[in-house]
C-alpha cells in the first residue's frame, strides 16, 4: 500500500492526515500554537511554532503501525494565505510571521493604489489593494521597521516557509502566489510591472510552481526530524482555500465550495479569470493547472465563535472537553432570527463584500428578554449572512453556483448546517470529509509522486462523501425578511467605524 501525507498549517494548529491511495484517511495528529495581537487589529505568529508543529505531527503519522517512510509516496502542504514570513541571507527568520487576519496596513494598501493604479491592479492581480494580502504587509515593514526590510533577502508565506524547512529549497504555487498581489493571474508569474511600482527586487521572491508540480524532495536533516524518507518528493501545494476545494472535489464549473474555518470563505471554480469591477470579491489561480477561482471571504467565521466560546462559556470549558455541542443545544431552542438580536461578525475587519479594516463586530437590536443562547443563534446566523452577501456578488457576476458544498469545521454543528441552509434558501451537500484541506493536499502529492494522472483524476481517485441538506421553505422566508436590515446595518454604521478608528488613533 502507498500512502500520502497532507498538511494543513492553519492559524489555530497545524493538522497533519495520512491518507492510503485510495482515499482512506489512516491518521492524523494536530498541534496547537498562539496568535499574537501587540496591537489591535494586528495578527502575528512564530514561524517555527509552525515548523515546530510540522515536525510532531509528522513524526506521530510516522508512529502508524504497518508504515514504513518508502511507503510514503508523496507530502503537500496546504496552509492560511496572505502571511509575511522575511528570511535574511542566512535563512533564519527575521520578526513574527503578519497573518492573513491583520489589518494594519490601511495606509499601504492606499500607497499601493496609488502606486499601481486601481484598474490596472485588479486587471494584473485580480483584486483591488487589500490590507489582509501580502503586498500590503511588505510595503509595512519597509516603512516602519526598515532595519528589517535591510535585512530582507527572501520573503515566503506560512506553508512555503514550511516546505523550505523539508526540503532546503524555496518555491510558491500559483494559488497562494496570486493571493500576494505581486502574481498575475494571467501568465501566472511574478509580474514585473507590479514589482517595479513597489520597488520590490525580485530576488525576494521564489519560482512559482503549479499546485501539483513536485517543489522539493525531504531532506536528510528533515527525514532525521520527521521519521519520513529522504528524498521523499514534496508538492507545491497550494492555499488553504484551493486545497479544500480540490478535497472537496470542486474542479468543474457550477460547483461552490463554501468552508467554515477561522474564516468563511465561498469559493467558485472557473475556468476563465471573471473579475468584479468592484473589487468586492477575489479572483485567484485554482490548484487544477490553467483555472481560475472566485472567491468571497468573511474574517470571523470560526473565528468568532471560537471568541464567543472563550468569553462567554468559561465555566462549560472548565468540566467540558468540548463546548460546542453545548452551545449548539441553547442556540437550537431559540427561534429563527433570534428574536430580532442580530450579528455583524466583522472581528478582524471584513473583506466580501465591503473590503473594510476599519469595519468591527456588532450585536444589534440587544432587549432585555435575550439570553446567551440568542447572542449564539445570532451569531450562527451573522456569519450565515456574511456569506450569503458573497453569494449574491456572484450572483450579480452571472456565475454558476447550481451545487453547493459546505464544509470546513463549523460544519459539523448540525444546526449551523441548517442555518446556511436556510440563509442560503438552498439545499446543500454536506462534505462529511472534514479534512478537506489535508485531503487536497495529499491529493496534489499525488499527482507530483505520479500516483495519479492529474488533479481531476487524483479527486475521482479519492472520492468524496456527501450528506444533503435540505432548506426549509418557512424558515428561509424569515431569514429573507432579515436579510435586508442585516445589510443595512453596517452602511449605517460604516461613519461610526471611521470615527471609532480616528478616536483609536487621537486623530
Amino acid at each position: 500500500m502507498r500512502y500520502l501525507i497532507g498538511i494543513d498549517i492553519g492559524t489555530s494548529a497545524t493538522k497533519a492526515v495520512l491518507f492510503d491511495d485510495c482515499g482512506n484517511q489512516v491518521a492524523e495528529a494536530s498541534a496547537g500554537y498562539p496568535l499574537y495581537h501587540p496591537q489591535q487589529g494586528w495578527a502575528e505568529q512564530d514561524p517555527l511554532d509552525w515548523w515546530n508543529a510540522t515536525v510532531r505531527t509528522i513524526g506521530e503519522l510516522m508512529k502508524t503501525p504497518d508504515v514504513s517512510p518508502a511507503d510514503v509516496a508523496g507530502v503537500g502542504i496546504t496552509g492560511q494565505m496572505h502571511g509575511l514570513v522575511l528570511l535574511d541571507a542566512t535563512g533564519a527568520v527575521l520578526r513574527p510571521g503578519i497573518i492573513w487576519c491583520d489589518q494594519r496596513t490601511a495606509t499601504e494598501a492606499a500607497d499601493l493604489t496609488a502606486a499601481v493604479g486601481r484598474e490596472e491592479l485588479v486587471r494584473i492581480t485580480g483584486n483591488p489593494a487589500m490590507t489582509g494580502f501580502t503586498a500590503a504587509k511588505m510595503l509595512w515593514v519597509r516603512k516602519h521597521e526598515p532595519d528589517i526590510w535591510a535585512m530582507t533577502r527572501k520573503v515566503l508565506l506560512p506553508k512555503d516557509y514550511v516546505r523550505y524547512r523539508l526540503t532546503g529549497t524555496m518555491a510558491f504555487d500559483v494559488t497562494d502566489a496570486s493571493g500576494t498581489q505581486l502574481l498575475d493571474i494571467e501568465t501566472r508569474d511574478w509580474s514585473p510591472f507590479v514589482l517595479k511600482a513597489l520597488g520590490f527586487d525580485r530576488t525576494l521572491l521564489s519560482p512559482v510552481f503549479e499546485s501539483a508540480a513536485e517543489a522539493g524532495r525531504i531532506t536528510t536533516l528533515a527525514a532525521k526530524l520527521t521519521g519520513l524518507k529522504p528524498g521523499t518528493i514534496v508538492a507545491a501545494g497550494a492555499g488553504d482555500q484551493a486545497a479544500a476545494a480540490v478535497g472537496n472535489a470542486i474542479v468543474r464549473p457550477g460547483l461552490v465550495s463554501v468552508n467554515v474555518g477561522s474564516s468563511g470563505v465561498v469559493f467558485v471554480y472557473g475556468d476563465r479569470p471573471v473579475r468584479d469591477p468592484s473589487g468586492r470579491v477575489h479572483t485567484l489561480c485554482h490548484a487544477v493547472p490553467g483555472t481560475w477561482h472566485m472567491m468571497g471571504v468573511t474574517q470571523g467565521a470560526g473565528l468568532s465563535m471560537k471568541w464567543f466560546k472563550d468569553q462567554f462559556y468559561a465555566s462549560e470549558k472548565a468540566i467540558m472537553s468540548n463546548v460546542y455541542p453545548f452551545i449548539d443545544a441553547q442556540a437550537a431552542a431559540v427561534k429563527p432570527g433570534s428574536e430580532g438580536l442580530l450579528f455583524l461578525p466583522y472581528l478582524m475587519g471584513e473583506r466580501s463584500p465591503h473590503m473594510d479594516p476599519l469595519a468591527r463586530g456588532v450585536f444589534f437590536g440587544i432587549s432585555a428578554s435575550h439570553t446567551r443562547a440568542h447572542f449564539a443563534r445570532a451569531l450562527m446566523e451573522g456569519v450565515a449572512f456574511s456569506l450569503k452577501d458573497c453569494l449574491d456578488v456572484f450572483a450579480e457576476m452571472d456565475i454558476d453556483a447550481s451545487v453547493i458544498r459546505l464544509s470546513g469545521g463549523g460544519s459539523a454543528s448540525d444546526l449551523w448546517r441548517r442555518i446556511f441552509a436556510d440563509v442560503f434558501d438552498a439545499d446543500l451537500e454536506w462534505m462529511q470529509n472534514a479534512e478537506s484541506g489535508t485531503r487536497g493536499a495529499a491529493i496534489l502529492a499525488g499527482v507530483a509522486a505520479g500516483t495519479f494522472k492529474d488533479v481531476v483524476s487524483g479527486t475521482q481517485r479519492f472520492g468524496c462523501a456527501t450528506q444533503h441538506v435540505a432548506h426549509d421553505r418557512e424558515r428561509a422566508a424569515t431569514y429573507r425578511r432579515i436579510h435586508p436590515l442585516y445589510r443595512t446595518l453596517y452602511t449605517q454604521l460604516k461613519p461610526a467605524f471611521c470615527y471609532e478608528e480616528a478616536i483609536h488613533r487621537g486623530v
